[in-house]
Protein backbone atom coordinates (compact mmCIF):
# COMPACT_ATOMS: atom_id res chain seq x y z
CA UNK A 1 0.00 0.00 0.00
CA UNK A 2 2.81 2.37 0.91
CA UNK A 3 4.51 1.44 -2.33
CA UNK A 4 1.40 2.40 -4.32
CA UNK A 5 1.12 5.66 -2.43
CA UNK A 6 4.72 6.45 -3.21
CA UNK A 7 4.07 5.80 -6.92
CA UNK A 8 1.01 8.05 -6.78
CA UNK A 9 3.03 10.83 -5.16
CA UNK A 10 5.77 10.55 -7.75
CA UNK A 11 3.19 10.52 -10.52
CA UNK A 12 1.53 13.66 -9.14
CA UNK A 13 4.92 15.35 -8.90
CA UNK A 14 5.58 14.34 -12.48
CA UNK A 15 2.24 15.80 -13.60
CA UNK A 16 2.96 18.98 -11.65
CA UNK A 17 6.39 19.31 -13.20
CA UNK A 18 5.05 18.65 -16.69
CA UNK A 19 2.36 21.24 -16.14
CA UNK A 20 4.94 23.88 -15.22
CA UNK A 21 7.28 22.73 -17.97
CA UNK A 22 4.53 23.27 -20.54
CA UNK A 23 3.76 26.68 -19.09
CA UNK A 24 7.39 27.70 -19.17
CA UNK A 25 7.77 26.34 -22.70
CA UNK A 26 4.69 28.27 -23.80
CA UNK A 27 6.06 31.44 -22.23
CA UNK A 28 9.38 30.93 -24.00
CA UNK A 29 7.60 30.40 -27.32
CA UNK A 30 5.54 33.54 -26.75
CA UNK A 31 8.65 35.48 -25.77
CA UNK A 32 10.48 34.33 -28.89
CA UNK A 33 7.44 35.21 -31.00
CA UNK A 34 7.31 38.71 -29.50
CA UNK A 35 11.05 39.22 -30.05
CA UNK A 36 10.77 38.04 -33.66
CA UNK A 37 7.68 40.22 -34.21
CA UNK A 38 9.36 43.33 -32.81
CA UNK A 39 12.63 42.75 -34.66
CA UNK A 40 11.32 41.26 -37.90
CA UNK A 41 11.50 44.55 -39.83
CA UNK A 42 15.12 44.95 -38.70
CA UNK A 43 16.00 41.69 -40.43
CA UNK A 44 15.39 43.41 -43.76
CA UNK A 45 17.97 46.04 -42.85
CA UNK A 46 20.45 43.47 -41.52
CA UNK A 47 20.31 41.23 -44.57
CA UNK A 48 20.32 44.31 -46.82
CA UNK A 49 23.48 45.69 -45.21
CA UNK A 50 25.23 42.31 -45.32
CA UNK A 51 24.44 41.51 -48.95
CA UNK A 52 25.22 45.03 -50.21
CA UNK A 53 28.52 45.21 -48.33
CA UNK A 54 29.52 41.73 -49.49
CA UNK A 55 28.79 42.48 -53.15
CA UNK A 56 30.75 45.73 -53.15
CA UNK A 57 33.65 44.37 -51.10
CA UNK A 58 34.18 41.50 -53.52
CA UNK A 59 33.67 43.30 -56.84
CA UNK A 60 35.26 46.64 -55.90
CA UNK A 61 37.39 45.95 -52.84
CA UNK A 62 38.79 42.71 -54.23
CA UNK A 63 38.39 40.70 -51.01
CA UNK A 64 37.21 37.11 -50.74
CA UNK A 65 33.74 36.35 -49.35
CA UNK A 66 35.38 34.38 -46.52
CA UNK A 67 37.50 37.38 -45.52
CA UNK A 68 34.47 39.71 -45.49
CA UNK A 69 32.45 37.30 -43.36
CA UNK A 70 35.29 36.81 -40.89
CA UNK A 71 36.14 40.50 -40.55
CA UNK A 72 33.92 43.25 -41.90
CA UNK A 73 30.58 41.56 -41.18
CA UNK A 74 31.59 40.48 -37.66
CA UNK A 75 29.66 43.26 -35.96
CA UNK A 76 26.59 43.41 -33.70
CA UNK A 77 23.36 42.32 -35.42
CA UNK A 78 25.00 42.12 -38.88
CA UNK A 79 26.79 38.92 -37.83
CA UNK A 80 23.35 37.30 -37.46
CA UNK A 81 23.11 37.22 -41.26
CA UNK A 82 24.23 34.31 -43.38
CA UNK A 83 25.94 35.97 -46.32
CA UNK A 84 27.11 34.31 -49.52
CA UNK A 85 28.55 35.39 -52.86
CA UNK A 86 28.24 33.86 -56.31
CA UNK A 87 28.54 34.96 -59.93
CA UNK A 88 24.97 36.27 -59.69
CA UNK A 89 25.82 38.59 -56.80
CA UNK A 90 25.61 38.50 -53.03
CA UNK A 91 22.72 37.26 -50.91
CA UNK A 92 22.02 37.33 -47.20
CA UNK A 93 19.29 36.25 -44.81
CA UNK A 94 18.78 36.03 -41.06
CA UNK A 95 17.86 32.49 -39.94
CA UNK A 96 16.35 31.92 -43.36
CA UNK A 97 14.15 35.02 -43.16
CA UNK A 98 13.99 38.08 -45.42
CA UNK A 99 16.65 37.22 -47.96
CA UNK A 100 18.14 40.20 -49.77
CA UNK A 101 20.25 40.23 -52.91
CA UNK A 102 22.79 42.70 -54.27
CA UNK A 103 24.20 42.70 -57.79
CA UNK A 104 27.02 44.50 -59.57
CA UNK A 105 26.36 46.98 -62.37
CA UNK A 106 29.50 47.79 -64.31
CA UNK A 107 30.58 51.36 -63.60
CA UNK A 108 27.85 51.97 -61.03
CA UNK A 109 29.00 49.56 -58.33
CA UNK A 110 26.76 47.17 -56.43
CA UNK A 111 23.13 47.79 -55.61
CA UNK A 112 20.41 46.07 -53.60
CA UNK A 113 17.60 44.81 -55.80
CA UNK A 114 13.93 44.78 -54.90
CA UNK A 115 10.54 44.49 -56.56
CA UNK A 116 11.33 47.51 -58.75
CA UNK A 117 14.29 45.77 -60.36
CA UNK A 118 14.00 44.06 -63.73
CA UNK A 119 16.87 41.76 -64.71
CA UNK A 120 16.78 42.73 -68.38
CA UNK A 121 16.65 46.49 -67.82
CA UNK A 122 19.35 48.55 -69.45
CA UNK A 123 21.34 51.15 -67.56
CA UNK A 124 23.83 53.86 -68.38
CA UNK A 125 27.32 53.88 -66.96
CA UNK A 126 29.79 56.75 -66.59
CA UNK A 127 32.47 57.35 -69.18
CA UNK A 128 35.95 57.34 -67.66
CA UNK A 129 39.18 58.91 -68.90
CA UNK A 130 41.87 57.06 -66.96
CA UNK A 131 44.84 58.65 -68.65
CA UNK A 132 48.41 58.09 -67.48
CA UNK A 133 50.07 61.29 -66.26
CA UNK A 134 53.86 61.25 -66.45
CA UNK A 135 54.25 62.95 -63.08
CA UNK A 136 55.15 61.43 -59.72
CA UNK A 137 52.39 60.71 -57.21
CA UNK A 138 50.31 62.48 -55.93
CA UNK A 139 50.07 64.80 -58.95
CA UNK A 140 50.42 61.96 -61.45
CA UNK A 141 50.64 58.21 -61.91
CA UNK A 142 54.39 57.66 -61.61
CA UNK A 143 55.88 56.32 -58.34
CA UNK A 144 56.38 59.01 -55.67
CA UNK A 145 59.73 60.75 -55.43
CA UNK A 146 62.19 59.74 -52.74
CA UNK A 147 62.28 62.99 -50.82
CA UNK A 148 64.04 63.84 -47.59
CA UNK A 149 63.12 66.94 -45.62
CA UNK A 150 65.58 68.17 -42.96
CA UNK A 151 62.73 69.40 -40.76
CA UNK A 152 61.21 65.91 -40.43
CA UNK A 153 62.23 63.54 -37.65
CA UNK A 154 61.69 60.33 -39.63
CA UNK A 155 62.18 58.07 -36.63
CA UNK A 156 59.47 59.93 -34.77
CA UNK A 157 57.24 59.85 -37.85
CA UNK A 158 57.61 56.08 -38.19
CA UNK A 159 56.73 55.58 -34.53
CA UNK A 160 53.63 57.78 -34.88
CA UNK A 161 52.45 55.85 -37.94
CA UNK A 162 53.12 52.51 -36.21
CA UNK A 163 51.11 53.72 -33.21
CA UNK A 164 47.96 53.50 -35.33
CA UNK A 165 48.61 49.75 -35.77
CA UNK A 166 49.97 48.96 -32.29
CA UNK A 167 46.77 47.34 -30.95
CA UNK A 168 45.13 45.83 -34.05
CA UNK A 169 42.33 44.00 -32.26
CA UNK A 170 41.09 47.29 -30.82
CA UNK A 171 42.25 50.00 -33.24
CA UNK A 172 41.48 47.99 -36.39
CA UNK A 173 43.50 50.36 -38.57
CA UNK A 174 43.89 49.11 -42.12
CA UNK A 175 45.84 51.82 -43.88
CA UNK A 176 47.57 55.07 -43.03
CA UNK A 177 49.28 57.54 -45.35
CA UNK A 178 50.99 60.91 -44.90
CA UNK A 179 51.63 63.59 -47.52
CA UNK A 180 53.84 66.58 -46.74
CA UNK A 181 54.24 69.48 -49.14
CA UNK A 182 52.86 67.28 -51.89
CA UNK A 183 55.28 64.41 -51.20
CA UNK A 184 54.55 60.96 -49.82
CA UNK A 185 56.58 60.70 -46.60
CA UNK A 186 55.00 57.63 -45.02
CA UNK A 187 52.42 54.90 -45.50
CA UNK A 188 51.59 51.59 -43.85
CA UNK A 189 49.12 48.82 -44.67
CA UNK A 190 47.82 45.89 -42.68
CA UNK A 191 47.98 42.41 -44.19
CA UNK A 192 45.53 42.03 -47.06
CA UNK A 193 45.69 45.71 -48.04
CA UNK A 194 48.05 47.53 -50.40
CA UNK A 195 48.32 50.93 -52.03
CA UNK A 196 45.99 49.61 -54.74
CA UNK A 197 43.19 48.27 -52.51
CA UNK A 198 39.94 50.27 -52.87
CA UNK A 199 38.34 51.11 -49.51
CA UNK A 200 34.80 52.27 -48.80
CA UNK A 201 34.87 55.84 -47.56
CA UNK A 202 31.30 55.82 -46.20
CA UNK A 203 30.47 59.46 -45.34
CA UNK A 204 33.74 60.76 -46.80
CA UNK A 205 31.63 60.51 -49.96
CA UNK A 206 29.72 63.58 -48.74
CA UNK A 207 32.86 65.69 -49.17
CA UNK A 208 33.32 64.39 -52.73
CA UNK A 209 29.74 65.39 -53.48
CA UNK A 210 30.27 68.84 -52.00
CA UNK A 211 33.40 69.28 -54.12
CA UNK A 212 31.29 68.67 -57.22
CA UNK A 213 29.25 71.70 -56.17
CA UNK A 214 32.45 73.69 -55.76
CA UNK A 215 33.48 72.74 -59.30
CA UNK A 216 30.10 73.80 -60.69
CA UNK A 217 30.30 77.08 -58.80
CA UNK A 218 33.76 77.75 -60.26
CA UNK A 219 32.28 77.11 -63.71
CA UNK A 220 29.64 79.77 -63.02
CA UNK A 221 26.80 77.27 -63.28
CA UNK A 222 25.48 77.31 -59.73
CA UNK A 223 25.29 79.51 -56.65
CA UNK A 224 25.10 78.26 -53.07
CA UNK A 225 22.52 80.92 -52.19
CA UNK A 226 20.05 79.65 -54.75
CA UNK A 227 16.81 78.20 -53.35
CA UNK A 228 16.80 74.40 -53.57
CA UNK A 229 15.03 73.54 -56.86
CA UNK A 230 12.42 71.24 -55.33
CA UNK A 231 8.94 71.63 -56.85
CA UNK A 232 7.19 70.16 -53.80
CA UNK A 233 8.61 72.92 -51.59
CA UNK A 234 7.43 75.95 -53.58
CA UNK A 235 4.18 76.43 -51.71
CA UNK A 236 5.29 75.96 -48.11
CA UNK A 237 7.95 77.11 -45.66
CA UNK A 238 10.54 74.82 -47.26
CA UNK A 239 10.84 77.25 -50.19
CA UNK A 240 13.26 79.24 -48.00
CA UNK A 241 15.83 76.39 -47.98
CA UNK A 242 18.91 77.15 -50.07
CA UNK A 243 21.72 74.96 -51.38
CA UNK A 244 23.90 76.48 -48.68
CA UNK A 245 21.48 75.32 -45.98
CA UNK A 246 21.58 71.80 -47.37
CA UNK A 247 25.36 71.67 -47.64
CA UNK A 248 25.58 72.84 -44.03
CA UNK A 249 22.94 70.39 -42.73
CA UNK A 250 20.90 73.32 -41.37
CA UNK A 251 17.78 73.09 -43.55
CA UNK A 252 15.48 72.51 -40.57
CA UNK A 253 14.05 69.38 -42.20
CA UNK A 254 13.04 66.38 -40.12
CA UNK A 255 15.50 63.46 -40.23
CA UNK A 256 16.67 60.58 -38.04
CA UNK A 257 20.31 59.49 -38.55
CA UNK A 258 20.21 56.38 -36.34
CA UNK A 259 22.04 53.26 -37.50
CA UNK A 260 21.09 51.06 -34.53
CA UNK A 261 17.65 50.19 -35.86
CA UNK A 262 14.97 51.21 -38.35
CA UNK A 263 15.31 54.92 -39.02
CA UNK A 264 15.22 57.36 -41.90
CA UNK A 265 18.81 56.63 -42.86
CA UNK A 266 18.66 52.82 -42.71
CA UNK A 267 15.40 52.70 -44.65
CA UNK A 268 16.90 54.98 -47.30
CA UNK A 269 20.16 53.04 -47.71
CA UNK A 270 18.71 49.52 -47.59
CA UNK A 271 15.13 49.82 -48.87
CA UNK A 272 14.79 52.77 -51.26
CA UNK A 273 15.16 52.48 -55.02
CA UNK A 274 15.52 56.26 -55.32
CA UNK A 275 17.53 57.61 -52.39
CA UNK A 276 17.11 61.24 -53.44
CA UNK A 277 13.47 61.24 -52.27
CA UNK A 278 13.87 60.32 -48.59
CA UNK A 279 14.77 63.84 -47.40
CA UNK A 280 12.72 65.59 -50.08
CA UNK A 281 9.42 64.43 -48.55
CA UNK A 282 10.26 65.37 -44.95
CA UNK A 283 8.50 68.26 -43.26
CA UNK A 284 10.23 71.28 -41.79
CA UNK A 285 10.58 71.18 -38.00
CA UNK A 286 12.51 74.46 -37.79
CA UNK A 287 13.45 77.39 -39.95
CA UNK A 288 16.73 77.18 -41.89
CA UNK A 289 19.78 77.82 -39.63
CA UNK A 290 17.76 77.34 -36.41
CA UNK A 291 19.04 73.79 -35.90
CA UNK A 292 21.90 71.66 -37.16
CA UNK A 293 20.89 68.08 -37.93
CA UNK A 294 23.35 65.69 -39.61
CA UNK A 295 21.50 63.95 -42.43
CA UNK A 296 22.64 61.48 -45.07
CA UNK A 297 19.26 62.06 -46.68
CA UNK A 298 20.28 65.66 -47.30
CA UNK A 299 23.42 64.52 -49.12
CA UNK A 300 21.43 62.23 -51.40
CA UNK A 301 18.92 65.00 -52.01
CA UNK A 302 21.89 67.13 -53.10
CA UNK A 303 22.93 64.31 -55.43
CA UNK A 304 19.47 64.49 -56.98
CA UNK A 305 19.73 68.27 -57.29
CA UNK A 306 23.13 67.81 -58.93
CA UNK A 307 21.46 65.55 -61.49
CA UNK A 308 18.96 68.33 -62.26
CA UNK A 309 21.83 70.58 -63.41
CA UNK A 310 22.42 68.47 -66.51
CA UNK A 311 20.36 67.94 -69.63
CA UNK A 312 20.79 64.19 -69.59
CA UNK A 313 21.42 61.35 -67.19
CA UNK A 314 24.63 60.53 -69.05
CA UNK A 315 26.03 64.02 -68.45
CA UNK A 316 25.25 63.68 -64.74
CA UNK A 317 26.98 60.30 -64.54
CA UNK A 318 30.04 61.61 -66.38
CA UNK A 319 30.42 64.88 -64.48
CA UNK A 320 32.08 63.78 -61.18
CA UNK A 321 34.68 61.76 -63.09
CA UNK A 322 35.24 64.13 -65.99
CA UNK A 323 35.42 67.35 -63.95
CA UNK A 324 37.00 66.06 -60.75
CA UNK A 325 37.85 62.43 -60.01
CA UNK A 326 39.69 61.42 -63.18
CA UNK A 327 40.97 64.97 -63.53
CA UNK A 328 43.14 64.48 -60.43
CA UNK A 329 44.06 60.92 -61.37
CA UNK A 330 41.95 59.20 -58.71
CA UNK A 331 41.22 56.41 -61.16
CA UNK A 332 40.51 53.77 -58.51
CA UNK A 333 37.52 55.76 -57.24
CA UNK A 334 33.99 54.66 -57.99
CA UNK A 335 30.80 56.20 -56.62
CA UNK A 336 28.01 53.66 -56.43
CA UNK A 337 24.49 54.51 -57.57
CA UNK A 338 21.01 53.54 -56.44
CA UNK A 339 18.55 51.59 -58.60
CA UNK A 340 17.42 54.80 -60.31
CA UNK A 341 20.97 55.73 -61.28
CA UNK A 342 21.50 58.46 -58.68
CA UNK A 343 24.93 58.60 -57.05
CA UNK A 344 24.67 57.68 -53.37
CA UNK A 345 26.48 60.84 -52.35
CA UNK A 346 26.00 60.14 -48.67
CA UNK A 347 27.93 56.91 -48.37
CA UNK A 348 29.17 54.84 -51.29
CA UNK A 349 32.47 56.09 -52.74
CA UNK A 350 35.39 53.63 -52.93
CA UNK A 351 39.03 54.46 -53.63
CA UNK A 352 42.48 53.25 -52.66
CA UNK A 353 44.29 55.12 -49.89
CA UNK A 354 46.55 57.03 -52.25
CA UNK A 355 43.58 58.26 -54.25
CA UNK A 356 41.74 59.37 -51.11
CA UNK A 357 44.86 61.38 -50.30
CA UNK A 358 44.70 63.10 -53.70
CA UNK A 359 41.52 64.85 -52.60
CA UNK A 360 43.24 66.15 -49.51
CA UNK A 361 46.10 67.41 -51.67
CA UNK A 362 43.64 69.10 -54.02
CA UNK A 363 42.34 71.07 -51.04
CA UNK A 364 45.85 71.88 -49.84
CA UNK A 365 46.47 73.15 -53.39
CA UNK A 366 43.36 75.36 -53.00
CA UNK A 367 41.67 73.73 -55.96
CA UNK A 368 44.64 73.95 -58.33
CA UNK A 369 45.68 70.73 -60.05
CA UNK A 370 48.46 70.60 -62.64
CA UNK A 371 47.79 74.16 -63.74
CA UNK A 372 43.98 73.95 -63.79
CA UNK A 373 41.77 75.60 -61.16
CA UNK A 374 39.05 73.02 -60.45
CA UNK A 375 37.35 75.12 -57.77
CA UNK A 376 37.95 78.66 -56.59
CA UNK A 377 40.22 79.36 -53.63
CA UNK A 378 37.25 80.88 -51.81
CA UNK A 379 35.64 77.44 -51.74
CA UNK A 380 38.10 76.44 -49.01
CA UNK A 381 36.92 79.28 -46.78
CA UNK A 382 33.33 78.29 -47.51
CA UNK A 383 33.54 74.62 -46.60
CA UNK A 384 35.75 75.33 -43.55
CA UNK A 385 33.50 78.03 -42.09
CA UNK A 386 31.76 76.71 -38.93
CA UNK A 387 28.05 76.13 -39.35
CA UNK A 388 25.70 77.75 -36.84
CA UNK A 389 24.62 75.38 -34.04
CA UNK A 390 27.16 72.69 -34.98
CA UNK A 391 29.34 73.60 -31.99
CA UNK A 392 32.09 74.52 -34.39
CA UNK A 393 32.48 70.94 -35.62
CA UNK A 394 30.92 71.17 -39.09
CA UNK A 395 31.40 73.32 -42.16
CA UNK A 396 29.81 72.46 -45.51
CA UNK A 397 29.98 68.68 -45.83
CA UNK A 398 33.41 68.77 -44.14
CA UNK A 399 34.23 68.34 -40.44
CA UNK A 400 36.23 70.92 -38.48
CA UNK A 401 38.62 70.83 -35.55
CA UNK A 402 37.02 72.82 -32.76
CA UNK A 403 39.70 71.70 -30.30
CA UNK A 404 37.62 69.18 -28.38
CA UNK A 405 38.11 66.07 -30.50
CA UNK A 406 41.68 66.86 -31.55
CA UNK A 407 43.08 69.20 -28.88
CA UNK A 408 46.71 68.45 -29.78
CA UNK A 409 46.32 69.10 -33.50
CA UNK A 410 46.39 72.51 -35.26
CA UNK A 411 43.04 74.26 -35.12
CA UNK A 412 42.97 74.88 -38.87
CA UNK A 413 42.61 71.17 -39.60
CA UNK A 414 39.46 70.09 -41.41
CA UNK A 415 38.54 66.62 -42.61
CA UNK A 416 36.49 64.16 -44.58
CA UNK A 417 35.02 61.67 -42.09
CA UNK A 418 33.35 58.31 -42.59
CA UNK A 419 31.79 55.52 -40.54
CA UNK A 420 34.19 53.20 -38.68
CA UNK A 421 37.00 55.75 -38.75
CA UNK A 422 37.63 56.61 -42.40
CA UNK A 423 39.43 59.96 -42.52
CA UNK A 424 41.18 62.38 -44.83
CA UNK A 425 42.71 65.01 -42.53
CA UNK A 426 43.84 68.27 -44.16
CA UNK A 427 46.16 70.51 -42.12
CA UNK A 428 47.04 73.69 -44.07
CA UNK A 429 49.39 75.15 -41.44
CA UNK A 430 51.52 71.99 -41.62
CA UNK A 431 51.03 71.42 -45.37
CA UNK A 432 49.97 67.88 -44.51
CA UNK A 433 47.36 65.37 -45.60
CA UNK A 434 46.83 62.30 -43.44
CA UNK A 435 44.59 59.42 -44.51
CA UNK A 436 43.49 56.69 -42.11
CA UNK A 437 41.09 53.85 -42.89
CA UNK A 438 39.88 51.01 -40.68
CA UNK A 439 37.00 49.40 -38.82
CA UNK A 440 37.04 51.40 -35.58
CA UNK A 441 36.66 55.04 -34.61
CA UNK A 442 37.38 56.95 -31.38
CA UNK A 443 37.78 56.04 -28.60
CA UNK A 444 38.94 52.61 -29.88
CA UNK A 445 41.15 54.44 -32.35
CA UNK A 446 42.76 57.48 -30.71
CA UNK A 447 42.93 59.82 -33.68
CA UNK A 448 44.19 62.76 -31.65
CA UNK A 449 47.18 60.77 -30.35
CA UNK A 450 48.17 59.50 -33.79
CA UNK A 451 47.70 62.85 -35.49
CA UNK A 452 49.61 64.79 -32.86
CA UNK A 453 52.47 62.28 -33.12
CA UNK A 454 52.66 62.70 -36.89
CA UNK A 455 52.40 66.47 -36.76
CA UNK A 456 55.06 66.78 -34.04
CA UNK A 457 57.50 64.84 -36.25
CA UNK A 458 57.71 67.95 -38.44
CA UNK A 459 59.77 70.58 -36.61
Amino acid sequence: MKYLSLIAIKYNIYLFNMKWFKRILLLLILLIAVVVYLNYPKLNIISGYASKYMASSVTIGGHSPAYINQNDLKMPLIELATTEYSEDGASADVYGLLERKAIDRNGLGSVLVNADYKEDQNYLQPNRNKKFDSLPYPMGQLPPKDSLFPEIDYSKLEKAISLAFSNPEVQKTRTLLVLYKGHLIGEKYEEGFTKDTPILGWSMTKSILATCYGVLQNQGKINMDWPAPIAEWKDDERKEITLNHLLRMQSGLEWSEDYSGISDVTKMLFLDSDMTKAQRIKKAIAKPTEIWNYSSGTSNLLSGILRQQFRSHQEYLDFPYEALIDKIGAHSMIIEADLEGNYVGSSYAWANTRDWARFGQLYLNQGLWNGQQLFDKSWIDYIAKPTTNSNGTYGAHFWLNNGENYPDVPKDMYSMNGYQGQYVFIIPSKEMVIVRTGLAEPPAFNANEVLSGIVSAVE
